[in-house]
């Protein structure tokens, strides 16, 4: 579904000297696969999700969605099949918008709007629903303005957003790095229930290996800008942190506690 072939990515830095950030990397997402992305800091996680999401364009190599080029298509052409979430629960929810507007906003993703009602009442009922799944109450409290909830409530509406509109692919970008370790397990219960109930490819990075040993389908390392583990089924389940940290050597990867 999502093909990235030979893709290189190099920076000009400050004292005009280039930095290698990608340096070939060839990858296909499946419909519905979730991976988990882990790597050192600087090892290209940030910029792989932004070629895939339109904000870095590729010095060399394509991008294909369904045999078809993207590679030079611009973030806002690419948001009818995609969808991104922050490590910052207020980038994915407008402050002054109460859930409710937030929700339409986001179900009306890719669509012509009017002047008429945002949904129908069938959608109402609809984000109704889903709001409830969250567990967090929130079905009760659709005109409350979004800056009035907690972090957890604020991301965990931002996942449901983000999913809406049936995107091709999800990007998770490090969406629970500014949580507790509580509010984490939980918005992650919240994204793995989501992903697997609409069938979504995701990639989600993350700094702790255990999250990323726990979820996902596969899980890819990169270090120096490249692919150094890619694992998925019996493989990625047996794979522990002795593993992981024999991949990195003296770059060690720490699990958070």
């Amino acid at each position: 579904m999502i093909t990235l072939r030979d893709i290189h990515v190099a920076f000009t830095v400050g004292d005009g000297a280039r930095m290698t950030a990608l340096a070939g990397i060839d990858l296909t997402i499946g419909e519905g696969e979730f991976v988990t992305l882990i790597g050192t800091n600087g090892a290209g996680k940030s910029t792989l999700l932004n070629v895939l999401a339109g904000t870095v364009e590729p010095t060399r190599g394509q991008l294909a969605v369904d045999g078809v080029d993207v590679t030079r298509t611009r973030d806002f052409e690419r948001a009818a099949w995609l969808s991104r979430v922050f490590p910052d629960p207020r980038l994915g929810t407008c402050d002054q918008l109460t859930i409710e507007e937030n929700l339409a906003l986001a179900l009306t993703k890719g669509r012509r709007r009017g002047m008429g009602r945002p949904v129908s009442s069938a959608d109402r009922a609809m984000l109704v629903r889903r709001l409830a799944d969250l567990g967090l109450g929130l079905e009760t409290r659709l005109s409350t303005p979004a800056r009035l909830l907690s972090s957890g409530q604020r991301q965990s509406l931002t996942v449901l957003m983000a999913t809406l509109s049936q995107p091709r692919l999800l990007l998770l970008d490090e969406h629970v790095a500014n949580l507790d370790p509580r509010t984490q397990a939980n918005i992650l219960a919240v994204t793995d229930t989501t992903i697997r109930r609409e069938a979504l490819a995701a990639i989600m990075v993350t700094h702790d290996v255990r999250h990323a040993l726990d979820f996902g389908d596969r899980l890819i390392a990169l270090k120096g800008g490249r692919i150094v583990l890619d694992v998925c089924g019996d493989a990625k389940s047996s794979l522990t942190m002795p593993d992981i940290d024999a991949v990195y050597g003296e770059e060690r990867m720490v699990a958070v506690a």
